[in-house]
């Protein structure tokens, strides 16, 4: 019976090391699992126009995100968000890191008040070690659109997230502004770009994107993954894409409080 029970706990000891790896290949560099949330906030006027910062932050905490990227994002923009600045704000609520691209930059409307920005920001739960925010093609008279990116340190891990948000009236711009992304992200590992793409699935500017990283909805979504508009969805512009070393394990919209913004949000948990 002894040998029996000795012979059970070498077995499982062997799986456990075979799951595992050797110390070397794993370690302090081994998988992390980590689920991010693409939610364009609308500046947090909802589909009944309410504005309502407090119901986007309970939004992202019912979602148990651990990184998220935002966009349509006011930083003492103008009374239409009360000059809130809204991602600071945002992660105060949530208890987050926060950085924000400021894609709109102005000149602010009296001498020692602050600069009116808008654009886009990434809230995570674990630091951020580095970040910064690249300005992407623009046409004349179209606004400006950015890649955010921040490197952050999950429990000893990089990981590199992107955010963007791509021309809203102008294919040609969207179409230049992938191609810059996918030279800026590059090979880059444990890389996931998040974003309102302002794009359907199979159109040139999505089809650059595909042919450089790995779209995560047809990998671990089901359905239609339709997040616009969130009253009534029936297009898919809201993406999560990873490079092809991080794997999705799954992808969901979510329909918590459907007035919280014109997107829902679309959460993906990978293993980085």
């Amino acid at each position: 019976m002894a040998r029996r029970a000795l012979a059970i706990v070498l077995l499982v000891c062997g799986f456990l090391t075979m799951v595992a790896g050797p110390a070397g290949a794993g370690g302090v560099h081994g998988a992390r699992v980590v689920t991010v949330l693409s939610f364009n906030i609308h500046h947090a006027q909802g589909t009944d126009d309410v504005l309502d910062l407090g119901r986007v932050a309970r939004v992202i905490r019912a979602s148990r995100a651990d990184v998220v990227g935002l966009q349509e994002v006011d930083r003492h923009y103008s009374g239409r968000s009360e000059w809130a600045d809204q991602a600071s704000e945002l992660a105060g609520m949530l208890g987050y890191h926060v950085v924000f691209g400021a894609n709109i930059d102005r000149d602010p409307p009296a001498e020692g008040r602050p600069r009116i920005q808008y654009g886009t920001a990434i809230l995570s739960r674990h630091p951020i070690t580095a970040w910064y925010n690249t300005h992407l093609f623009r046409s004349p008279n179209q606004e400006q659109r950015g890649l955010l990116h921040a490197e952050i340190d999950v429990r000893g891990v990089p990981v590199h997230v992107y955010n963007t948000h791509l021309a809203a009236s102008s294919q040609t711009d969207r179409a230049e502004q992938t191609g810059q992304i996918a030279d800026l992200i590059g090979e880059r590992r444990r890389a996931v770009l998040l974003g309102d793409l302002n794009a359907l699935p199979g159109s040139p500017e999505i089809s650059t994107l595909d042919a450089a990283f790995r779209d995560a909805w047809p990998v671990a979504g089901i359905g239609d993954g339709a997040t616009y508009p969130a009253e009534a969805p029936d297009r898919r512009i809201d993406y999560v894409y990873t490079s092809r070393d991080v794997r999705p394990v799954w992808a969901r919209v979510l329909t918590t409080d459907p007035a919280a913004s014109d997107h829902l949000p679309l959460a993906c948990r990978v293993v980085v």
